[in-house]
């Protein structure tokens, strides 16, 4: 354990990204969870633990920045009061439980269509005690609520993420789609009616791979600029 919170602390220095000790101790225990909970409900195909914080803890904590700062752009009236970021396809909770540890701030919501899944997840808002995450067992498409992050990490191409999602989107709410090589293809099959604002790629501490942020918005017909 001790080699693993030097690593994620190491990790944490190379994305310029400071958090409390308590924060690690979290993102530490969870992993834990995930671990325990993999040899029956099967959430990920990683399974050395150094090899599960680099290609689950840094890659999701490399979006913490990133979506902090699409957040400071956003309008206090877009944001609503709390902002609510759901996340996709969640799975084992990546990077959604990893933003509600970060941004304690943040509502998340981790939807997947697999009920042991979103079990794993409302047990991990129990166990680490975070009130601002939840576990949804529900397709995307049947959810009525509004958030203005939906964020997704390797769940689907960009036309059918943006199409699912679409309403659950708030007024001037963003899309965030983890991704790894720039998708070109998956690019120009979007709609017309979603804009790519930013793409931003990310360099993930011990892993070598490419890594990018595709940063989405409805196409506004109105002439106010959506989130940023």
């Amino acid at each position: 354990m001790q080699a693993l919170a030097s690593t994620l602390r190491a990790g944490l220095t190379a994305l310029d990204l400071t958090l409390s000790d308590a924060q690690v101790d979290s993102l530490l225990a969870y992993q834990a969870l995930i671990q325990k909970w993999n040899k029956v409900y099967n959430l990920t195909a990683v399974r050395d633990p150094g090899d599960m914080l680099t290609h689950h803890l840094l890659d999701s904590l490399a979006v913490i920045v990133p979506l902090r700062r699409q957040l400071a752009l956003m309008s206090p009236s877009a944001k609503g009061g709390a902002v609510r970021l759901l996340d996709v396809g969640s799975g084992a909770g990546l990077p959604g439980v990893v933003v509600a540890i970060c941004c304690p701030e943040i509502q998340v919501d981790c939807v997947d269509t697999v009920g042991k899944k979103a079990a794993f997840i409302q047990q991990v808002a129990v166990t680490l005690r975070l009130p601002n995450l939840r576990g949804l067992h529900a397709r995307v498409e049947s959810l009525t609520d509004k958030y203005q992050v939906i964020s997704s990490r390797a769940f689907a191409s960009l036309a059918d993420f943006s199409n699912w999602s679409a309403q659950a989107l708030a007024p001037q709410g963003v899309w965030l789609a983890m991704k790894g090589r720039h998708p070109a293809d998956e690019l120009a099959a979007l709609s017309p009616e979603v804009q790519v604002f930013h793409v931003e790629h990310l360099m993930v501490p011990g892993l070598e791979a490419e890594r990018c942020l595709i940063w989405m918005k409805p196409v506004d017909h109105h002439g106010v600029s959506p989130g940023c």
